[in-house]
């Protein structure tokens, strides 16, 4: 059943989720989470999917929590949010598929945690970001977790601790986004990640994605040694086994593995 809060499409290889809550800003309230969530997976359990992109419509790409549903809401309201927030987070970087987001306005709060949780991300040249709810007495603590693991330390402190925005250019250069193209390449340019990723392996590439936010967390020594692990499992897989041949065979590979099965879990070193 379609959601008037969210669209779910897609071009090619690319799953295309948009938010469509125009006139507020596309905030996430419970009701958008979860929609974003219920998209995600039924993108990623769509043969079709090479790689997922999160676009928005309207004045903002996503204004963070929806604070009418904050204010003066008992301890369990506030409780049932959060959760919903990091299921959606934690639903992103689960999922077998990269996740782009296409950021063609300001994205705050928990909006800005959304790009940060994203594996990849776009933005045009006038997207801006903030973690603004210092100045509104409710600190950005849970976004704080994603934009931490996604930028130093010195960054994430500034955008916590001021609420100032970032532009794209600086978003940029801190790691946030991964291109500033202008407002009428944006979708071109999300769609060319989605194309190049789907030339991959999509086994593979689940793989690898799983085995990186596993590593992220992990210190130095375990993460070389169970990464050693994955990847003498990788190279004996059929994937492996052809592309190694096709570059040494100077051909195009021929993939046959695909992601059939829902994602597994991180063993909770994923998303905060």
């Amino acid at each position: 059943m379609a959601n008037p809060l969210v669209d779910l499409g897609w071009q090619g290889p690319a799953a295309r989720i948009e938010m469509r809550w125009p006139e507020k800003r596309n905030a996430l309230s419970l009701a958008m989470m979860e929609a974003l969530e219920a998209a995600l997976c039924r993108a990623a359990a769509d043969e079709r999917t090479r790689a997922v992109v999160l676009a928005a419509r309207g004045p903002a790409w996503s204004a963070g929590h929806f604070l009418p549903e904050m204010v003066g809401a008992d301890p369990g309201t506030h409780r049932r949010v959060l959760d919903a927030c990091r299921r959606l987070m934690r639903t992103v970087q689960e999922l077998p598929q990269p996740v782009i987001a296409e950021v063609h306005a300001t994205a705050t709060a928990a909006g800005c945690q959304l790009v940060a949780a994203c594996d990849l991300a776009v933005a045009a040249r006038g997207a801006r970001f903030a973690t603004p709810g210092v100045r509104i007495g409710l600190f950005c603590s849970t976004p704080m977790v994603q934009l931490s693991r996604t930028i130093g330390r010195k960054q994430s402190l500034e955008m916590l601790l001021t609420g100032e925005f970032v532009d794209a250019d600086k978003a940029l250069a801190w790691g946030l986004v991964n291109r500033v193209v202008d407002a009428t390449d944006l979708e071109a340019a999300s769609q060319k990640f989605a194309e190049r990723i789907a030339a991959a392996s999509p086994y593979v590439v689940a793989l690898g994605k799983r085995a990186f936010y596993r590593q992220i967390a992990m210190p130095l020594d375990e993460a070389a040694g169970a990464m050693s692990a994955v990847m003498c499992g990788n190279a004996g897989e059929p994937d492996a086994q052809e592309g190694m041949r096709a570059f040494l065979e100077k051909r195009p590979p021929r993939w046959t593995q695909s992601v059939s099965r829902p994602p597994r879990p991180l063993d909770g070193r994923g998303a905060g």
